[in-house]
Order: structure tokens, then sequence, then C-alpha cells
């Protein structure tokens, strides 16, 4: 075995290349004619980290950095936590640092002189005649294929994963033509997904300034002006006053495969009720709990403990229990929807987080809710409120649902432009040029 390493690292790098050629039985697809299939070892050196106890790396900045893992990751950049000064295994500028356990397919072309990399990290340093960044999209590219070899209780993946990969090589000018359409493209696509970004880190700021507008009295001054109303019909008072404030057993029924739901707080998600990993009881545990806490039709259910919020007005008619959900009654006294709506202002939110209770799980008390203060309108405001806000945050979700679609499409389109460009299809290629076949020359052979 050590005979067989010794001759491998004789060849010459287009030794090695033309020794990993793939046969043409073994090839995926075909390629345009000048380009060849070879396995991504005669392309590449490959380098594996190796793990260094904590008790020899610093946080101050003293050696050179040292990364642990794919948590040293993030958007194509490398945060440094740990740095070594005696280091075990080097990666240097320029490799294509890859994530191989744990998470796999994290990717970092190194900017830094030299890092120490872990058994969670493999270096990948292509020979001269390979373009770097060609490699680093090749390995965007087969990232889901590398993630799905990777096994074991803390997934992982070999050096013979990545080695023994084919890997579809045109000549060098034929690369980098390849890497600037890609980059031109992702460059277009990357624009779109900023504005489609802000459109959603946008949502919340909007949503809240809309909500203040309507608690405050904004939002319908118009319709008072229209029916001569004015702001001094508006009254405080509490949420025990206007709505009759319960909330669900607190205590753990026995959970059955089936059955009857159990809804928790957990089950409150976006203005709806989930039924993802709902739990089931049984029909005497069900009836007990509803003798003092049955929902009906125009109630509105609130998560009181753990994450607190996600209000809830129901709309059909309920065939579940609750659990760890405060239980807002209505009596006919104020609109439900106008009482979600006030549960979901920036200002009340922040005010119970700051309020809430409890270390390990925050909570709010029964008392607490019935407590909560709210300057309310009369009936008929409430409900031209309550419409003005329907249509106003019903178009920022549709903004922001479309959003997520663009974001969504622009992953989808990215994965699609390099399936195209390593299937020779992004109409950059000249016949004409010398095979890849003869790839590299140049007594170099690393890129450095």
């Amino acid at each position: 075995m050590a005979r067989d390493k010794k001759a491998a690292k004789a060849l010459t790098p287009e030794e090695r290349l033309r020794q990993a050629l793939v046969p043409e039985e073994e090839q995926p697809y075909g390629v345009p004619g000048n380009w060849c299939w070879v396995r991504l070892g005669g392309a590449i050196e490959l380098i594996s980290g190796r793990d260094v106890a904590l008790s020899e790396c610093n946080d101050r900045g003293v050696g050179i950095p040292y990364i642990l893992g794919a948590s040293n990751i993030n958007n194509g950049t490398f945060k440094a936590e740990r740095w070594i000064e005696s280091p075990q295994v080097i990666s240097r500028k320029n490799d294509i640092l890859l994530s191989v356990k744990g998470t796999i397919g994290k990717l970092y072309i190194q900017q830094e002189d030299s890092i120490n990399i872990s058994r969670q990290i493999m270096a990948i340093r292509p020979y001269k005649k390979i373009n770097l960044t060609f490699v680093y999209y090749f390995l965007q590219y087969i990232c889901n294929e590398l993630r799905e070899a990777g096994n074991g209780l803390i997934p992982g993946i070999s050096r013979s994963d990545i080695l023994e990969k084919v890997f579809m090589l045109p000549p060098l000018a034929e690369q980098q033509r390849i890497v600037d359409r890609i980059e031109s493209l992702f460059a277009r696509l990357d624009e779109a997904k900023e504005k489609a970004q802000a459109v959603l880190d946008g949502f919340e700021l909007r949503k809240s300034a809309i909500l203040y507008k309507a608690f405050s009295g904004e939002l319908t001054e118009r319709w008072r002006e229209e029916h001569g109303v004015g702001l001094d019909s508006w009254h405080k008072t509490v949420f025990k006053n206007i709505l009759d404030v319960r909330d669900g057993t607190h205590d753990s029924p026995q959970y059955h495969d089936k059955g009857l739901a159990l809804v928790t707080s957990k089950n409150l998600k976006n203005g709806g009720i989930t039924n993802k990993d709902v739990k089931f009881i049984s029909k005497e545990d069900y009836d007990k709990i509803n003798e003092r806490s049955k929902v009906d039709i125009g109630d509105v259910l609130f998560a009181m403990i753990g994450t607190i919020g996600n209000p809830v007005v129901v709309e059909q008619e309920p065939n579940y229990a609750i659990k760890n959900i405060a239980l807002f009654k209505n009596i006919g006294k104020v609109n439900p929807y106008m009482i979600k709506y006030y549960l979901e202002t920036k200002e009340l939110r922040d005010k119970m987080n700051k309020e809430a209770k409890g270390s390990t799980q925050r909570f709010v008390s029964l008392r607490y809710l019935r407590n909560l203060p709210i300057t309310i309108p009369i009936e008929t405001e409430q409900e031209q409120m309550v419409e003005i806000l329907d249509n106003l945050l019903f178009k920022e979700l549709q903004a922001k649902e479309a959003a997520e679609s663009v974001l969504e499409q622009i992953d989808t389109m990215k994965k699609s432009i390099l399936a195209r460009a390593f299937h020779g299809k992004l109409g950059t290629n000249e016949p004409e040029e010398a095979s890849a076949v003869e790839l590299p020359r140049e007594k170099e052979e690393f890129i450095g």
C-alpha cells in the first residue's frame, strides 16, 4: 500500500489526469467533444484534517486559525474561534475547504495564508491547470450527492466519496468562460434575492406600523370624520370586562396513538391551528377538560406558556381540547378579530415578553391576561378597523409569500444553472480548442 502511494505521488500531473480518465461506458452523460470525464482525484489533491485537543488551542488569536467544523463556515465566509501555535494539518490560501462530517457540504475558498483543519474538514487543492472557481462550483453542484453519501450516527463522507466522483473537465479557457457565465447569472439572481429578502425582512416592521396606526386611531380617522364620531368615543378597559378569559388544562393527560385531539401552544401558528405533532387523548379526558375550557366559534386562542402569542380566531366548529392555551371567549362585547390584531401589536408583545414569569419556560398567568389594558372604539368602528386591517395585511402577506416564492425559485434556478454548466449547455464552448485531455502540462502542479 505504501509503495502504491509513493508510485502515485511520482506521477506527473498529466499522468495522474490520464490515469483518472473515465471509460466511455462509465460516463453518466454526453459532454462536448473537447471535454473529458475524469475522476475528481485526477484533478485535485485532497488533504484530510486531523483533530487536536482544545487544550492545545487558544482564543487569543495566537498562532494560525483552527477550523473545528461546519460551524466556522457561514454563507461562504470563515470565522475563526480558535487558534493553534503547533498546527498539525495545514490548508493554504486558495484551497477549497469542505465540511465532511456532521453538516456535510459547506464550502469556503480560503483567503487566509494558513489554517489548521480538523477531522470535520477536507481541503481540496486543484492542479495548476484546473480552474479553482470551476471546481468550487462543481462541488456546489454535487453537494446533495455528497450529503446523501453521508452515513453513520454522525453523517460523514470518506476520501473516496470525493476522489472517485466523476468530474467533467473542459479546456482551461472554457472553464473560465463557464465560471464567468455562472457568476454573471448568479449576480442577477442575487440582486433579485436581495430585493425579495428586503421585502421579507420588512414584513414584521410594516405589519407593526399598520397595527400601531390602527390602535392609535389613525387608521379609521377618516371613517370617524365621515360619521361624526370623535376619538373620545374610544374607552379604556381591561380584558376581563369585555371577554370571558379562561385557559385550558395545565395537566398532562395520558396520550394515545389515536383519539381526540389536544391542541397545545406549539399547534398555534400563522393565525391558524396546525395538526403537526398533535397529541391524542381519551374521550374521558377530553370531556373533563372541556367542562371548563370548551372552545366555541368566535373565541380567540392564545399561547400563554413557552412561545407566548400566536393568537387564533376560531372560525370552524372545534373538535379538540386545549392545554397551556388562553381562551378569550367572545361574549358579544368586542370584535374577536380586533382582539387578535391587538394581541399581535409590537407594543403588547414587547410588554408581555418583558413581564412574563418563569426562567426555563416563560409564561403569563390567567390573572395577568384578565387585566390586560386595552382602549377600544365603538362596535361599528371596530368592524371598520378590522376590515381595513384585513385588506392591508392581506396585501402585506401576499407580498411576503411572493418574496418567499422568489427565494425558493432563486435556489432552484441556481441549481439549474449549475446543472446546465456541467452538462456543457451554457453556450460557452468553442469546439476548436484543444481537448481537455491535454491538461495540465506545466511543471507546477497546484494553484499557489
